[in-house]
């Protein structure tokens, strides 16, 4: 009888799903994931598994209101420019500072600490939203309060996942703060911390920057799966202890990720925390 019931709630539900705006959907998303700018009217019939005559007429369709482009020779197909204010307003509605609160209110109790999502902006970056723990000390940081890009943990964490070319070019700046002061740098050192970074998704400054705090950050994507910042952790508990919370971090920094739209891996929060256990 369940499965019966199971049967007839699917029948229900496909009842009501269009045919063609589904195959229109699946085209887009086949282009979204495409490997080169332009694919082929039989490269996307290919991956979507659709007639040719049919999916001709949903790219033509999709064209006529800029949600598909076709090249110069009229040969293949790409998203159109017409994605992008829909892509704004998705932005608008879905905004980081706003998605980031309740996951920094998570952070903030479950490690006792002040945790803060930073957006990067040109060379600075900027905090853009917090939440401070229920500990009777802690760090105080306001709104909107700007640090250098390269600063301490949270610029670990943006170099270590910059694109290659990117991050050898912030490299080559005459100061980096990574260390506090410019000339504490150690490249070689630095380097070691970046690939740990990229390996265990986590960033720390502990007790360097600033005598007694200690700090631990992870990288935030957007929807593109570019880097756009970072969320950030102050302690004044033990560097073992902040370095405990570190896959904790790292977790909230996926899942704002996740939620902005960007693919990373799915290892659930629960997990992390049964680790640290």
């Amino acid at each position: 009888m369940n499965d019966e019931l199971k049967n007839k709630k699917k029948e229900n539900n496909e009842r009501y799903v269009s045919p063609a705006v589904e195959q229109a959907s699946r085209i887009l998303f086949c282009l979204a994931e495409a490997k080169s700018t332009f694919m082929s009217l039989l490269e996307i019939c290919a991956h979507v598994g659709i007639h040719k005559s049919k999916a001709f007429t949903i790219l033509e369709t999709l064209q006529r209101f800029g949600l598909i482009r076709k090249n110069e020779e009229g040969k293949g197909y790409a998203l159109g420019p017409g994605l992008i204010s829909l892509s704004r307003k998705v932005l608008d509605d879905l905004s980081a500072p706003r998605l980031a609160g309740p996951i920094l209110e998570e952070l903030a109790l479950e490690t006792n600490s002040t945790a803060v999502l930073g957006l990067m902006a040109d060379k600075r970056v900027f905090i853009a939203a917090k939440h401070e723990g229920e500990g009777n000390i802690g760090v105080t940081i306001r709104i909107g309060h700007r640090l250098p890009l390269t600063y301490g943990a949270h610029g670990k964490a943006i170099a270590a996942f910059l694109v290659e070319e990117e991050r050898k070019s912030l490299l080559k700046e005459k100061n980096l703060y990574f260390y506090g002061r410019p000339e504490k740098l150690d490249r070689k050192r630095l380097d070691e911390e970046l690939a740990r970074c990229r390996n265990e998704g986590f960033a720390e400054d502990l007790s360097e920057v600033n005598p007694g705090l200690n700090v631990v950050a992870a990288p935030v994507m957007g929807p593109s799966g570019t880097l756009i910042g970072f969320i950030e952790i102050f302690l004044l508990f033990s560097p073992e202890i902040a370095h405990q919370y570190g896959p904790l971090v790292a977790e909230a920094g996926k899942a704002l990720s996740r939620q902005l739209g960007a693919k990373v891996d799915t290892e659930s929060i629960q997990s992390k925390k049964a680790m640290r256990r």
